[in-house]
């Protein structure tokens, strides 16, 4: 037979194109048009419904730029078209892709949602759109609103090229509204195209000696040969017919096993605002419901307690939808947290809260106690999140995100990954590389090849639906899973909830499968440490401000001085920071609206919690005229007892200031003419820190132009073109308040930096404050600290413990991790000495070795400071800038721990009477408490959450200062693990390396 295979090929695609998806709807009649345009910010469907209508036409431009056009659309369905399935087709100007182009709701005259528009969802059924939602008839009036978004496209196929889509509201219309009409649907047109898109998926993944490739195209052939094309309505039917044979045979007995699961990956934002993001949940949720109704195999995994949240607050119709499908099985709450946050980021408590607030909203509202954790697409994954999610009383992973490495293909697809402190949780990334699938041929064939289990393991799960923007699966991929379900030559496909997958993949697999330990580093996206300061900061400070509001207000309410603890203001505001920490908010991967309003947004939030904090602790000092340090730091300092208040008492020798020199007796910092630290010396340990040859605290400026993802991404070849910034305005040396103080300023392109030096009596480091006036486009700012310490790995602070990562390039896996993300602190050390870098707001470093000619070796630490991407913001970190380090010098590990939560928790000062006391004591060093709050349940019972923080074995006793009942070991949620004794008051307890535990006092 001769090869006609490119032929036929060619004749099907030009037969869809042109001929068969044309004919989808037949006869058609058009709507009557009429619009109202919202003057600013989106309204209520009642504002919108009582204003006053224009008349319009097919034509009519609309927008501008994230404005809202409300279109009431009405007329009669034809008598004649009775027995008919009949539609109304809705094309507002579609032309990108679902989620980044012109979106609607359509509602019914009462203002009910009903469901929503997109590119590839742009009918509405007549089952729907009779009186209130109910059905129409031939014959029947119609009248329904449609409110329609205009988000503005953006050109993602070029994602570093300059764009004012978030500036906000623009002035010139966007889109023209290009089909309104009452259409004949015809199925049967419809059912033919997906029985030939599946088809033709499917043969071309098979090899072209394969008999069944040569079977579907000859079958293929057939279909096109019975089809008429002056009558594709009326010879559909004959056309399938010939496709029967070939799509009947079942799959091999050995097929892979796909389970699908419905997904509309919506970020709660990007390149859209918050406010957007509301309603495109509204129109996802509002879609599936409709879409379960008819497909009632149908299951859709909907992630983020939040999103729920935002349906709740804002559309109590659809929330009863909402509430009916997951009570149907149809939706199925997911993840488990708050948002699907960064996991490298945000602190530790933070990162519990998300699994708290998360969880505790799905078992609230719905009743369910969702077992996985569901992180599609954050970039990159912490090692503290395994024992995170035990912690939770959740047990699986899943994410999608670590196929995008660049430089190494990650080993496993199904696998136990291990955390810092040796929990396990069974861990899924879908080897179809998307969270997006259209359960196209071509994607199941690379799930089932792409399995890095195959031979061991025989499923893996698929994500299918539109996402990133929203949107969710549409008919025409539920009807495309029912026809590979069974198919000889494609993987098994099955619409089935995760925890089915999840149940059946770790019964055939848990025994034997691979164990990954340690972090996910995400090799891309590394830019994101740094990216938009102002968030970050906000972000950082945030954190540390919810820790004293619910430190300080429990213990007033303890001690009987405060009445009430809010419980109210601080679940609110808790929820606000958690929001923020979504993987393109914190990341500063969003828009300039998105960073504007997050800006302004902790702003208030630390107005708010300044203010509990403020009332609780003039509460816990009472009325006097001494000056009352209170201390929220887990560690004590200058006299006053860790989560304690007292009289600070300042020890140490004066600090010395002469030609150039500081000196305060522990250290001895030299300063030159540039502003440079040339010498570091430490008197205790009789060495020099600073390497030979070297200099300290030096500006780096790079070209940063990474060659996608401007926000995102910095390529390694920035390190290729550096600049050293030593020109210097000023250098002034001066004594302040027994502080020796050395400001330096600089200018260089059209930004200027200066920096403050503060040297302090009794301590070992040397304080940085730098202020930066940016105005560079394209830049990369580091400040570097080149130490003579001889280390192949460097610590970095991450939730609930630290991590080690290499300073040598020895494998690709190391080279990759070129920057690298810490919370509070970095730390370099060799046997017996070590030096920490700690800061108050900034989270991207590298630490790179190099060997002297003098035979030692230099370790530099560098921090990186501020960036200025072009996309999507390009006005990305315009403006003044204030950050905080500090070099500290002879430091391990617990004294970098320590000397990070002094940056970040500054004393503050109370005139009031006198002490007070701790309310929980904790008699080991290692042992940290990162929390202390009253019980969710508003009990009044006492919660502390603690960790062992140096990676080894510790013993503590926990003592509260109060008089305690009973003691219990409990979850992150608060529920009962295991009764702890209490001995004088105290529980003794015994942590491994990196162990959580929260303790809950029963007061007595």
């Amino acid at each position: 037979m001769h090869d006609d295979r490119q032929l036929i090929e060619e004749r099907l695609r030009r037969a869809l194109r042109e001929r068969l998806r044309p004919a989808i709807y037949g006869a058609a009649v058009p709507l009557d048009i009429e619009v109202w345009h919202a003057p600013g910010e989106p309204v209520t469907p009642a504002e919108a419904l009582s204003q006053t209508y224009e008349k319009a036409e097919i034509g009519l431009p609309w927008g501008p730029a994230w404005g809202t056009a409300w279109f009431k659309f009405s007329g009669q369905v034809p008598a004649e078209w009775a027995g008919s399935e009949i539609e109304a087709v809705i094309d507002l100007g579609f032309s990108g892709g679902p989620g980044f182009s012109a979106e609607g709701l359509v509602h019914t005259t009462t203002g009910r949602p009903l469901k929503g528009l997109h590119p590839r969802q742009t009918y509405a059924p007549l089952s729907i759109l009779g009186p209130d939602g109910t059905a129409a008839s031939a014959g029947d009036t119609v009248e329904f609103y449609v409110e329609a978004a205009a988000n503005p496209e953006i050109p993602l196929d070029n994602a570093y090229a300059k764009t004012d889509i978030g500036a906000g509201l623009g002035d010139h219309p966007i889109y023209q509204l290009t089909r309104a009409d009452l259409a004949i649907f015809n199925a049967e047109v419809w059912d033919l195209i997906l029985d030939l898109e599946a088809l033709d998926g499917l043969q071309k993944e098979l090899s072209l000696q394969d008999p069944r490739r040569r079977e579907i195209l000859r079958a293929l052939s057939r279909s096109l040969d019975a089809l008429d094309y002056e009558d594709v309505a009326g010879t559909a039917a004959d056309a399938r017919a010939q496709l029967t044979d070939v799509l009947s045979r079942p799959a091999h007995a050995s097929a892979h096993q796909l389970s699908a699961v419905g997904h509309a990956h919506i970020d709660s934002a990007w390149l859209w605002p918050l406010r957007e993001t509301r309603r495109k949940v509204a129109r996802t949720v509002s879609n599936v419901a409709t879409l379960a109704e008819e497909y009632p195999e149908l299951v859709f995994a909907f992630s983020q307690a939040q999103q729920h949240a935002w349906v709740k607050e804002n559309y109590p119709e659809v929330w009863e939808r909402l509430k009916k499908a997951v009570a149907e099985g149809h939706i199925v709450p997911v993840g488990g947290m708050w948002v699907e946050s960064d996991t490298n980021l945000p602190g530790s408590e933070a990162l519990a809260r998300q699994f708290v607030h998360g969880k505790r909203f799905f078992l609230d509202e719905y009743g369910i106690d969702t077992q996985e954790v569901w992180l599609p697409d954050s970039f990159g994954y912490t090692a503290a999140l395994p024992q995170l999610v035990k912690l939770s009383g959740s047990k699986w992973f899943l994410t999608q995100k670590i196929s995008w490495n660049k430089e190494n293909k990650f080993p496993h697809h199904t696998f136990w990954w291990e955390g810092l402190d040796g929990t396990r949780v069974f861990t899924h990334f879908p080897p179809i590389d998307t969270y997006n699938s259209d359960l196209s041929g071509r994607e199941l064939a690379h799930a089932q090849r792409n399995f890095a289990e195959n031979g061991a393991a025989t499923r893996s799960l698929v994500p299918f639906g539109y996402g990133d923007g929203g949107g969710g699966p549409t008919r025409e991929f539920v009807a495309t899973a029912r026809r590979v379900k069974d198919l000889e030559s494609s993987p098994k496909v099955t619409i089935e909830s995760p925890t089915e997958f999840f149940s059946a993949a770790e019964d055939e697999y848990s025994e034997h499968a691979p164990v990954w330990s340690g972090e996910l580093y995400l090799e891309i996206h590394r830019a994101t440490y740094t990216s938009q300061a102002k968030t970050k900061q906000g972000n950082r400070r945030t954190e540390h401000l919810l820790r004293e509001a619910e430190l300080w207000s429990a213990a007033a309410v303890v001690a009987g001085k405060l009445d009430a603890y809010p419980y109210e203001d601080l679940d609110r505001l808790w929820k606000v920071a958690l929001l923020h920490q979504f993987h393109d908010i914190l990341p500063g991967s969003s828009i300039s609206w998105v960073h504007r309003e997050a800006e302004a947004t902790y702003a208030r939030v630390a107005e708010e919690l300044n203010a509990i904090i403020a009332k609780a602790q003039q509460a816990l000092a009472g009325d006097g005229s001494e000056q009352i340090v209170f201390n929220a730091a887990p560690h004590g300092r200058n006299g006053v007892a860790g989560l304690g208040a007292g009289v600070a008492a300042v020890e140490g020798q004066d600090v010395t200031v002469e030609n150039g020199v500081v000196d305060n007796g522990l250290i001895r910092v030299t300063i030159d003419e540039r502003g440079l630290i040339t010498s570091l010396y430490d008197v205790e340990a009789q060495r020099e820190v600073i390497a030979p040859g070297a200099v300290g605290n030096l500006l780096q400026l790079h070209v940063d132009t990474p060659n996608h993802w401007d926000a995102w991404d910095v390529d390694s070849f920035y390190k290729n073109n550096v600049r050293d910034v030593t020109e210097v305005d000023s250098v002034d040396f001066s004594t302040v308040d027994g502080v020796a103080t050395v400001v330096v300023k600089r200018s260089f392109n059209r930004s200027t930096v200066t920096q403050t030096l503060r040297v302090r009596p009794g301590a070992k480091r040397v304080d940085i404050e730098t202020e930066m006036d940016w105005h560079e486009t394209e830049k990369f700012l580091k400040a570097a600290y080149p130490v003579d310490v001889h280390a192949d790995r460097s610590a970095s602070e991450t939730q609930f413990g630290h991590i080690f990562r290499p300073t040598h390039q020895n494998t690709s896996w190391d080279a990759a991790k070129f920057e690298i993300a810490a919370h509070r602190w970095v730390h370099v050390g060799e046997p017996g000495y070590g030096v920490a870098v700690v800061n108050d707001s900034t989270y991207g470093h590298d630490i790179n070795r190099t060997a002297r000619e003098d035979g030692g070796t230099t370790t530099t630490i560098r921090t990186s400071l501020i960036r200025a991407p072009r996309f999507p913001d390009p006005q990305t970190d315009q403006g003044v800038h204030t950050v905080n380090h500090a070099l500290v010098v002879g430091a391990g590990i617990p004294e970098a721990i320590e000397e990070g939560y002094r940056i970040n928790l500054p004393e503050r000062v109370v005139t009031g009477a006198g002490a007070v006391d701790p309310i929980v004591a904790v008699d080991n060093g290692n042992v940290i408490v990162e929390a202390v709050k009253l019980a969710d349940d508003k009990s009044g019972d006492v919660i502390v959450r603690l960790y062992e923080s140096t990676g080894g074995r510790s013993r503590a006793t926990v003592t509260p200062s109060f008089p305690a009942a009973a003691a219990t070991e409990v979850d992150l949620l608060e529920r009962d693990l295991a009764d702890r004794d209490l001995e004088a008051n105290g529980v003794s307890i015994e942590l491994r390396p990196f162990q959580i535990l929260t303790l809950r006092f029963k007061r007595a």
